[in-house]
């Protein structure tokens, strides 16, 4: 559309249904291959944050509703609405560090990908999502379950203020001191939030100058001895190691094995640290023969992203579900490992980090964030054909019935919003859901920017 005709005063790319480019840019808007038909009316495509106040503005004015888009990997497709504007931030990516008050301020486009090595230039680090194409505005919205956050803890709770578009166009600033019920939303409350982050400014860490993983592979049928292992080791490992258990098919291969892995990353500060850090899971006493073994071997943030590239490759059709559980990682586990023996892609997995944040910072922090139960768990389906829709959904499906009797909530970041209409609302602590819905009846009134995805 050319600069004279957009509408609002907006600056970036508006793109309707009709336009030539328009499928392109719809589909575009998801980095999952699997994509809903859900078609937005208008897209705009911010290139400042000007843009957005413009684009909150015009909106108001022809009755649009707002669904906003950071960088796409929302697996169930929650920036896809049918009709309404879909506002797409991925261009605001600037960031400003500032080294001595260990501070940055982030637009949400950014990645990690992008924040992680300009942090570590000045010596810093922050927990950014395990995929380094996720886009920090729906990843800290949305709690972001990142790098070592059982040390550095959920990526949320190192926000300090927010600036955002209000429904009724305003700009704010929210933090504990301003507009504190915003705030409280801006850190958990995910695709629900009822207003456009602009910017973020976040509390940084000193920057971990040694990194070593240890990996235990086993069969798929040794799951439950393995874990009452490795939970029984995880008890000895300091918080700055990140411990987690991989359930899927040896190395991607179609012929390979079913596995589970123990993976273990240390973030030290030295790699005597490091090799200390990860002791107690240097011997195994299990009868069962590992498949393969590598213990304290020296890596980097590069080789982690590289790592979690061959499990969510791009180009791939995802659907994944989340889970908190009262059960222990053996019961709960027994029974995905159940459920990944009857996975008909190569590809699927179950993940299941090893106490992936601090519960004592759950309980204490004012977020919207909160910690539901004693283990974690993600199924992903994985898989490439069209033609397999149906049965790949079908098992994500399957597993999260099977686990259903242990589960006592969903990660509102990856929970499936198109399977139940109540995973979004047991994605919360039940105080917090009504509290929620009161930041949202107080700064959105009208329901301008859209809730959750329930269908």
């Amino acid at each position: 559309m050319c600069a004279d005709t957009q509408p609002g005063g907006i600056t970036g790319a508006v793109v309707r249904q009709g336009d030539a480019d328009y499928e392109d840019v719809r589909t575009g808007m998801l980095w999952n291959a699997l994509r809903p038909e859900r078609r937005p009316g208008t897209i705009v495509r911010a290139a400042s944050e000007s843009d957005v106040v413009a684009a909150v503005g015009w909106a108001g004015e022809q009755g649009l509703r707002i669904a906003v888009r950071a960088g796409g990997h929302s697996w169930c497709g929650s920036p896809l609405r049918d009709g309404g504007l879909l506002l797409d931030l991925s261009a605001l990516r600037r960031y400003e560090i500032d080294a001595a008050s260990a501070t940055a301020r982030v637009q949400p486009g950014l990645t990690g990908r992008e924040l992680a090595p300009a942090l570590a230039r000045e010596g810093l680090a922050f927990p950014t999502g395990h995929c380094a194409s996720v886009a920090l505005g729906g990843y800290l919205l949305s709690g972001g379950l990142g790098w070592n956050s059982g040390c550095w803890g959920v990526a949320c709770a190192g926000v300090r203020r927010i600036e955002a578009v209000t429904a009724d166009g305003r700009t704010v600033v929210c933090s504990a001191e301003q507009n504190p019920e915003l705030f409280w939303a801006a850190r958990g409350a995910g695709p629900g939030f009822p207003a456009v982050v602009t910017a973020f400014h976040l509390d940084l860490r000193p920057r971990p100058a040694a990194l070593a993983a240890t990996t235990w592979v086993f069969p798929l049928a040794a799951v439950e001895a393995v874990a009452h292992w490795a939970v029984s080791a995880a008890a000895e490992l300091p918080p700055l190691v990140e411990q987690a258990f991989v359930l899927g098919t040896a190395s991607g291969d179609p012929s390979g094995p079913r596995t589970v892995t123990v993976a273990a990353t240390a973030f030290a500060d030295s790699p005597d640290q490091a090799a200390r850090a990860l002791a107690p899971l240097r011997g195994c006493p299990l009868t069962e023969r590992p498949l393969s073994r590598d213990t304290d071997l020296p890596t980097s943030m590069d080789a982690l992203y590289a790592g979690s590239a061959k499990i969510w490759p791009e180009g791939q059709r995802y659907a994944a579900d989340t889970l908190w559980s009262s059960a222990d990682y053996p019961t709960l586990l027994a029974r995905l490992g159940e459920a990944m023996a009857e996975a008909r892609s190569h590809r699927s997995l179950v993940l299941a980090p090893v106490s992936p944040v601090s519960q004592e910072e759950s309980l204490t922090a004012d977020m919207a964030f909160s910690v539901l139960g004693e283990s974690y768990a993600v199924p992903y389906a994985v898989w490439e054909d069209p033609r397999d829709d149906e049965e790949n959904i079908g098992w994500l499906r399957r597993t999260m019935a099977a686990v259903e009797p242990l589960t006592t909530g969903h990660y509102i970041a990856e929970a499936d919003l198109t399977a139940d209409p109540s995973h979004a609302r047991r994605s919360f602590a039940p105080a917090d859901w009504e509290r929620l819905q009161r930041v949202r009846a107080a700064y959105d009134p009208q329901g301008v920017f859209h809730s959750y995805l329930t269908g």
